[in-house]
């Protein structure tokens, strides 16, 4: 499926209102699972690609002891900035980088880590190859993807609200992109195509999202993701009558007060044997 060059854009107002926003409706909860896995692998040294605003880097610094290396790395420095600024309770190595072409040498790691950035890698095959090259022998590859929109219940509404607002081209990053890699077959195929012999282990995680009313869930998805640089090219002003129009339709589900809908997505988990 193509995937426009805004998809992966995340500058602007986007990475503090991602992070104050969209992290504790959604990403948290994922991050806190990520980090204690991670911390029963008990690896010496941990990568995390595609960082972000550092939700998971934050998490990890906690579970993990503090003689652990933690770098960080995001391909976008807006993301990492924020990242860096909001900070971590040890020592981290932030540093600018893409998955797909890793700076770091064969071996480095015993851990690398990715949180909800799979999706969004052009050349998902070349990503995991890069992973499993900075892994030594008897390290693992952890990461998570969302699963389909439909299991998530609040961008599935949003995504369904903006189609009813723009019926001739509705915004679909939501499901394009956060929700467009759910196939467990597709992503073991691209984990071979990767060079991953090894077992492929998927663990599907429910969780739940909750916030304090439908117009903040409204605003995380519309003002911070790459949802909004869709709802903005449709016309000058559309964002607040496209977040007002979503707010409806998640209060119309979820009620007009604090809302708490499904999320759900998929945690995968390989060990580099040779």
């Amino acid at each position: 499926m193509d995937r426009p060059g805004s998809d992966t854009v995340f500058a602007g107002s986007i990475p503090d209102l991602y992070d104050t926003q969209l992290v504790p409706l959604i990403f948290a909860p994922y991050a806190a699972d990520l980090a204690h896995r991670a911390a029963q692998i008990g690896p010496a040294s941990v990568l995390e690609t595609a960082a972000g605003t550092g939700v998971v880097t934050r998490a990890l610094a906690t579970a993990l002891p503090q003689s652990v290396a933690l770098v960080a790395t995001d391909l976008n420095p807006p993301m990492l900035a924020r990242a860096a600024a909001v900070g971590t309770s040890r020592p981290v190595q932030w540093q600018q980088a893409d998955a797909l072409q890793l700076p770091f040498d064969d071996g480095r790691f015993e851990l690398v880590v990715c949180q909800f950035g799979a999706m969004f890698f052009p050349d998902k095959p070349r990503a995991f190859a890069e992973a499993r090259r900075v892994l030594r022998r008897g390290g693992t590859l952890l990461f998570n993807v969302w699963d389909r929109i439909e299991a998530n219940e609040f961008a599935d509404t949003v995504t369904q609200a903006l189609a009813v607002r723009y019926p001739e081209d509705p915004p679909r990053f939501m499901a394009r992109t956060p929700h467009g890699y759910f196939e467990r077959t597709a992503i073991e195929a691209d984990l071979r195509a990767g060079g991953w012999r090894e077992t492929v282990h998927v663990q599907t995680l429910a969780a739940r999202s909750r916030a304090g009313s439908a117009l903040m869930v409204a605003r995380a998805y519309c003002e911070g993701t790459p949802l909004r640089g869709e709802i903005e090219a449709r016309s000058a002003g559309a964002l607040a009558g496209a977040t007002a129009a979503c707010a409806e339709a998640l209060a119309a589900r979820f009620g007009r007060g604090a809302v708490d809908g499904q999320i759900q997505a998929h945690v995968v988990a390989v060990r580099k044997d040779t």
